[in-house]
C-alpha cells in the first residue's frame, strides 16, 4: 500500500459513522432510483388498461413514496457529505501542521512556507473528500449494472442494446484517469510554486521597494502562470471533451433504446408502461455525467493525498525518554560535523567543551560557521556525526519538555508567536521577570492591556521586538544561546541586557554569537570559530595577542 493509500484510508476513517452512514443511504438512495422506472411503468399500464387488474392508485402511490425517499435521502447525503468532509479537512490539516512542527527545522526549511500553505489548506482539502469520494466510487456502478438487469427483465433484446452502449461509454473514458491526474498534479504544483514565490516576495517588500525592483519581482512571482494556465486548460479540456462524447452517446443510447422497444411493443412483447421504464432506464443507466463527476473528484482527491503524503512522508525529529540530571549546564561537542546538500563540511570535526554556568562567546567572520554552531548547541540542527551533550547527556535522548525547558535561544530577528504580548513572551510562565531581565518591561506597560494587549495589535521597532524574542529564551533552566541577539539594541538598553547576562546572578550556561569586541571581552571564555572549525577557546584578553584574532573584529 502506496502512503497516498493510506492517507486516504485515514482520512475515509477520519470521517467517523458519517461514512457508513453515507453508504447506507446512497445504497438506498440508488435501490430507489432503479425501483422507479418499474413502479412508474406499472401506474401506467393500470392507468391505460393494459394491466387491468392492478390497482392505479395503489401504484401511484408507490411512485410518490419513492419519490419522497429520494428527497430524503438527497438531503441527508449533501449534509453527510459536507459533514464527513469536514471531519476529514480538520483531521487532515491538524495532522500535517503537527507534522510539519514535528520536523527538523532544517528539513521544514527546504519546502517554500508558500508552497506549504498551499498543502495545508487547498490540496487537504481536495484529500478530506475522501470519505464522499470513496463511497459513490463503490456505488457509482450500481445504477448501470441495476438498469441492465432491469433492461434485460423486459425485455433481453433491450439488455443486449444497452450492453452495446455500455461498451462505448467504457471506450470514451479510456484514458480519461490518466490525463485528468497528470493534468490536476501539475495544476497544484503550479499552485504551490506561486504561492512559494509571493510568500518570498512578501517577506522582502521593504528591500523590494527600497531597490525599485518591483516590475521584476512581479514577472518572477507570475513566471507559473503559464504553467498553471496550461495545465488548468488541459483538466477542463479533458472534462468537456468526455463531458462532449457523454452528450453525444446518451440521447443516441435513448433513441436505440427507443426504437428496440418500439419494435418489441409492435410485436406485443412490451407494455407501454414498460417501454417508458425502458427509456428512464436507459437514461439513468448512460449517465455519463455523474461517472465524469465521480471520476474527476477521484482524481482530485488523489492528487490532494499525493500531495499531503509527500510532506508526512519527511522523517519526524526522534527525541528520546531522559530528563537532565542535577548538574550546572555543562556542554560539550564531540567531533561534531555538519553537511550542506552537496556534502561539503559546515562544521568540521568540532570538539568543544563549555563549563556549566559560563558566559561563553563565539566569534569569527562572516560564513565561519558561528550560527551553525549555535544551532547545533541546542538541538535546533542535528550534526550528521558526532554528538552534543548537556550535563552529560546526549540531546537526542532528551524528552522535548526536558530539552525544552532547559534551552532558550535569541535571534537576531525573532518571530513572535501567541495572541498576546504576555503568552509570546512568558509561553505559560510569568512574562514580567523575563520582561524586566530584557528591558522590554517598561515599553509593555505602555502598551493599551500591558502584557494582556494582543500581539496583532503592537506597532514595534525592530530593537524591541529583539528584547522580546530575548525576554523569551530568558526562560532557560540551563542552557541559554543567543545569536547575534543584541544586534538591535541601542547602546544604553544593549548595556543593560548585557549587564543582566553576565553579572554574578546568571548561573546557566551562556552561549552568545556576537560581533561586538565588548560582549567578548566581558566572557569568561571565547570560542574563535573559522572555517567551520574551532581554531581556539580562552579569555579574550590571552588570545587577543593573535594579530588573526583581532583582525576578526577589524573586519
Amino acid at each position: 500500500m502506496t502512503p497516498d493509500d493510506r492517507l486516504l484510508l485515514r482520512a475515509v476513517r477520519a470521517a467517523g459513522w458519517w461514512t457508513p452512514t453515507l453508504a447506507v443511504v446512497t445504497v438506498a438512495g440508488t435501490a430507489a432510483e432503479l425501483a422507479l422506472p418499474a413502479v412508474l411503468g406499472r401506474a401506467v399500464d393500470a392507468a391505460v388498461g393494459t394491466a387491468p387488474q392492478a390497482s392505479p392508485g395503489r401504484w401511484l402511490a408507490a411512485v410518490a413514496g419513492l419519490i419522497a425517499l429520494l428527497v430524503v435521502v438527497g438531503v441527508i447525503r449533501d449534509y453527510g457529505t459536507g459533514a464527513a468532509t469536514a471531519r476529514s479537512v480538520a483531521h487532515l490539516r491538524h495532522t500535517l501542521v503537527r507534522h510539519l512542527f514535528a520536523l527538523d527545522p532544517q528539513t521544514a526549511a527546504r519546502r517554500p512556507v508558500g508552497d506549504l500553505a498551499g498543502r495545508v489548506v487547498g490540496q487537504v482539502a481536495d484529500a478530506g473528500q475522501a470519505a464522499p469520494t470513496v463511497v459513490t466510487a463503490a456505488t457509482v456502478a450500481l445504477p448501470p449494472v441495476g438498469s441492465l438487469v432491469a433492461l434485460t427483465l423486459i425485455d433481453p433484446w433491450l439488455g443486449g442494446t444497452f450492453v452495446l452502449g455500455l461498451l462505448l461509454l467504457a471506450l470514451l473514458l479510456r484514458g480519461f484517469v490518466a490525463d485528468a491526474s497528470a493534468a490536476v498534479a501539475g495544476y497544484q504544483q503550479a499552485q504551490g510554486d506561486l504561492a512559494g514565490r509571493l510568500v518570498e516576495t512578501l517577506a522582502g517588500a521593504r528591500t523590494i521597494a527600497a531597490a525599485g525592483t518591483g516590475e521584476r519581482e512581479v514577472d518572477r512571482v507570475l513566471t507559473p502562470l503559464a504553467a498553471l494556465h496550461r495545465h488548468g486548460a488541459r483538466t477542463w479540456t479533458v472534462l468537456a471533451g468526455a463531458a462532449t462524447r457523454g452528450a453525444v452517446l446518451n440521447p443516441l443510447l435513448q433513441v436505440a433504446i427507443v426504437a428496440v422497444g418500439g419494435l418489441s411493443l409492435t410485436a406485443g412483447r412490451l407494455t407501454p408502461g414498460e417501454l417508458l421504464a425502458a427509456i428512464q432506464y436507459a437514461a439513468l443507466g448512460a449517465g455519463l455525467g455523474t461517472v465524469v463527476a465521480a471520476l474527476n473528484t477521484a482524481v482530485r482527491v488523489r492528487a490532494g493525498c499525493r500531495r499531503a503524503a509527500d510532506v508526512l512522508a519527511e522523517p519526524a525529529r526522534r527525541y528520546g525518554v531522559r530528563s537532565l540530571p542535577p548538574g550546572p549546564g555543562t556542554l560539550e561537542l564531540h567531533g561534531v560535523t555538519v553537511r550542506d546538500g552537496d556534502g561539503r563540511p559546515l562544521l568540521d570535526r568540532v570538539d568543544l567543551r563549555v563549563p556549566g554556568g559560563t558566559l561563553l562567546a563565539v566569534v569569527g567572520a562572516s560564513g565561519a560557521g558561528k550560527s551553525l554552531l549555535a544551532a547545533v548547541a541546542g538541538r535546533l540542527r542535528d550534526p550528521d556525526d558526532g554528538e552534543v551533550l548537556l550535563d552529560g547527556v546526549p540531546l537526542p535522548e532528551l524528552t522535548p519538555a526536558a530539552l525544552h525547558a532547559a534551552v532558550g535561544y535569541g535571534f537576531a530577528r525573532p518571530v513572535l508567536v501567541g495572541e498576546t504580548v504576555g503568552a509570546a513572551v512568558g509561553v505559560g510562565a510569568d512574562p514580567v521577570p523575563l520582561a524586566r531581565a530584557a528591558a522590554i518591561h517598561d515599553f509593555v506597560e505602555r502598551l493599551p492591556d500591558r502584557y494582556g494587549t494582543p500581539l496583532a495589535e503592537v506597532a514595534m521597532s525592530g530593537g524591541e521586538r529583539q528584547r522580546l524574542g530575548l525576554a523569551r529564551a530568558l526562560r532557560a533552566g540551563r542552557l541559554l544561546i543567543l545569536d547575534d541577539a543584541t544586534s538591535s539594541l541601542d547602546t544604553a538598553t544593549e548595556y543593560q541586557v548585557t549587564q543582566a547576562l553576565t553579572g554574578p546572578g546568571d548561573r546557566r550556561t551562556r552561549v552568545v554569537v556576537s560581533h561586538r569586541l565588548g560582549m567578548a571581552a566581558r566572557a569568561d571564555l571565547v570560542a574563535w570559530v573559522a572555517g567551520g572549525r574551532v581554531r581556539a577557546v580562552g579569555p579574550h584578553r590571552t588570545l587577543w595577542a593573535d594579530p588573526d584574532y583581532r583582525e576578526v573584529f577589524r573586519s
